[in-house]
């Protein structure tokens, strides 16, 4: 039976992935309760311990603004942490999946990003999560980088949606950034694909790949969030906000910079899969059904 070790396994992807990756094999999730990701050599003793014949990393730092003064911290999680499990995977010959950003771009495309593109990441989490997957090119023979973008979940921390959903319920008033264009993206939907990449290249050795993975389609941060109340109001929900003002990223400064455009080309994945992702539209919908 394949045994897959799970770094992560309570946050917004991890805990959709703890019921996916269990459909395939023996599941081992690892959450920030047991494990220390500055704590190296647990990082290694756990992956010598149980010997996985597959590694999924959906831990990181995810803090943009936070991570411009938590420097050290950033890269500990980021960029070290992901270097040590690919050490230990390439030792003991199993396969790492590694979940990244949309963030290693410095946005200044009119085009949606291919993985072959160039990559410069304005600030420190990008920048982290950049090195994380140098340090994973440069340790192990066998590994799969997945990167997204504007990920949103039932689980984890809090995320666009729920942010949107709680400012719903107390302002009658919201102002959202409109000139950053990207691409919501469903943790379940990003569980559903990982599994689909194991089932398709669970059994190869020296597989090295780099994919993009979002939902279809693109939006602004503002048209974002008024699809998330429209859909909110169709079901119920008691919300205050009756109007939503679109504003430039200049009237809302942040510590980091956000790059402008980070839609990223998923055809590549679509293709060797043989399967592609749902609108985010679609997507959103489905989120607020479950929750129904």
């Amino acid at each position: 039976m394949t045994k897959i070790l799970l770094f992560g396994s309570q946050g917004q992807v991890g805990t959709e992935l703890t019921y996916t990756l269990s459909l395939l094999g023996e599941l081992i999730p690892v959450n920030r309760q047991v494990l220390d990701l500055t704590n190296y050599q647990q990082i290694r003793d756990i992956i010598q311990q149980i010997k996985p014949n597959i590694i999924v990393n959906a831990t990181a730092y995810t803090a943009v603004d936070k991570a411009e003064s938590e420097i050290e911290l950033a890269y500990q999680i980021n960029a070290i942490a992901p270097k040590i499990m690919a050490e230990e995977n390439n030792k003991i010959g199993s396969k790492l999946i590694h979940i990244s950003t949309d963030y290693v771009f410095d946005g200044k495309s009119n085009l949606p990003y291919l993985e072959t593109d160039l990559t410069n990441p304005l600030g420190v989490y990008g920048k982290s999560k950049l090195e994380g997957e140098e340090n994973i090119r440069k340790n192990t023979d066998n590994y799969i980088i997945l990167r997204t973008s504007w990920v949103y979940g039932h689980y984890g921390k809090g995320n666009f949606v729920k942010t949107m959903i709680r400012l719903g319920k107390e302002r009658e008033q919201i102002k959202v950034v409109i000139d950053q264009i990207g691409c919501p993206t469903y943790a379940q939907d990003i569980a559903i694909f990982i599994n689909k990449i194991i089932s398709q290249f669970g059994d190869e050795n020296n597989i090295k790949k780099l994919y993009h993975f979002t939902n279809l389609g693109v939006c602004s941060w503002y048209d974002f969030a008024v699809n998330i109340f429209n859909q909110a109001q169709k079901l119920g929900y008691n919300l205050k906000v009756k109007e939503v003002l679109p504003i430039l990223t200049s009237e809302y400064p942040t510590a980091a910079k956000r790059p402008a455009y980070s839609v990223l080309n998923t055809r590549k994945i679509s293709q060797d899969l043989d399967c592609f992702p749902s609108h985010w539209q679609d997507s959103l919908n489905q989120y607020f059904m479950k929750l129904n």
